[in-house]
């Protein structure tokens, strides 16, 4: 009862206050991004801010198909600019959620590195390169004294590591990595493949304390000890590391995945222009150098990477040496059926 009053006057007090600034609701514009969570200089925003006067808000999302469901249920002009990879790219052109860009709206295309730009025809079309990196392995060194080689450390790890690990919650990376693991191919469609790996997720198991993200400040359960081993992205480890040197980051020698991150225009954008002149800005090539070094991920600037330290662009951890990239793989799409059992597998051994 108690609870339904005070529900009661939280909606009335919240109308009341509609209604009293109704009349007086800022006009500054507002420009929505779906994003990742640490995946944006706060500074680089307050500058576009200032410069257009306008407002920038930031919508977060933990995994691709929190993603995915998010814009699902969206209503008309809830998002303006997503951030989202080849794949789904791919997806929500076929959805006709994202809106073609072309160099004469956006000058600053003309910096990016072509490798980036040739993953698909709907990439090239629909989407700005914005950061690149891999997926790999972060662990404490001060916890486990053999480096960490293989994925097999984290796939089949040693009984101390019994509830210390955390893995994503992603099938993509889940599942494409634990079939590295086993010899395959990231983007393998064997049956008997996928049997394999659901057996090795099982078996892994007892040893995983969550499925999910973690943190990225000082109470990130890597950095106080509580998990010793986790599936990672690069930047998000060297991120943590600032804090913890005691973290290491390795693509294991099997090789893990080569992922890019696009920026994308949503087609029921209310704030088009707008948007495009975000994404324009945030591309050219000194903004795209301090945003690289916000993220501690690579620019796909070709301009933007002349402008960055040598310790960064010789950092194996950002920019991996050729070796590791040659081994590494990018996602490729896949069959429907195969993407139904990967996510069966993924299902089960999660709600095991």
């Amino acid at each position: 009862m108690v609870k339904s009053i005070f529900a009661a006057c939280t909606f009335l007090t919240s109308l009341l206050l509609f209604v009293t600034i109704g009349s007086t609701a800022p006009t500054k514009p507002v420009l929505t991004l779906l994003n990742w969570s640490e995946y944006m200089d706060p500074e680089l925003i307050a500058e576009f801010e200032a410069q257009h006067n306008v407002e920038v808000r930031e919508v977060y999302f933990e995994t691709e198909d929190l993603r995915t469901d998010m814009l699902l249920r969206a209503k008309q002009g809830d998002f303006d600019l997503v951030v989202c990879n080849d794949l789904s790219i791919r997806a929500y052109v076929n959805q006709g959620w994202i809106e073609p860009l072309s160099q004469a709206e956006v000058p600053n295309l003309k910096y990016m590195d072509p490798r980036w730009q040739k993953l698909s025809p709907e990439s090239v079309q629909h989407g700005a390169p914005f950061l690149w990196g891999t997926t790999g392995i972060a662990y404490r060194t001060d916890k486990i004294a053999e480096p960490v080689k293989s994925w097999q450390a984290l796939f089949s790890p040693e009984e101390k590591l019994r509830n210390k690990i955390l893995m994503v919650n992603d099938v993509g990376d889940m599942i494409g990595m634990s079939l590295k693991t086993l010899g395959y191919s990231a983007n393998s469609t064997d049956l008997n493949a996928h049997q394999e790996i659901e057996e090795l997720l099982l078996k892994q198991k007892p040893y995983v304390r969550n499925y999910g993200y973690m943190s990225l400040d000082e109470n990130s359960v890597l950095v106080t000890g509580e998990i010793w081993m986790a599936m990672m992205y690069n930047g998000d480890a060297m991120m943590i590391r600032e804090l913890n040197t005691d973290i290491e980051y390795v693509v294991p020698e099997e090789g893990g995945n080569l992922w890019v991150d696009y920026l994308c225009v949503m087609s029921s954008s209310k704030q088009k222009a707008l948007a495009k002149a975000f994404i324009n800005f945030l591309n050219e090539p000194n903004n795209a150098a301090r945003l690289a070094q916000f993220a501690y991920y690579a620019t796909p600037n070709l301009a933007a990477e002349k402008l960055l330290p040598e310790d960064f662009l010789s950092n194996p951890y950002i920019y991996p040496p050729a070796k590791v990239l040659a081994k590494s793989e990018i996602y490729q799409p896949l069959p429907g059926e195969i993407l139904k059992i990967r996510n069966r597998i993924l299902n089960r051994v999660i709600q095991r």
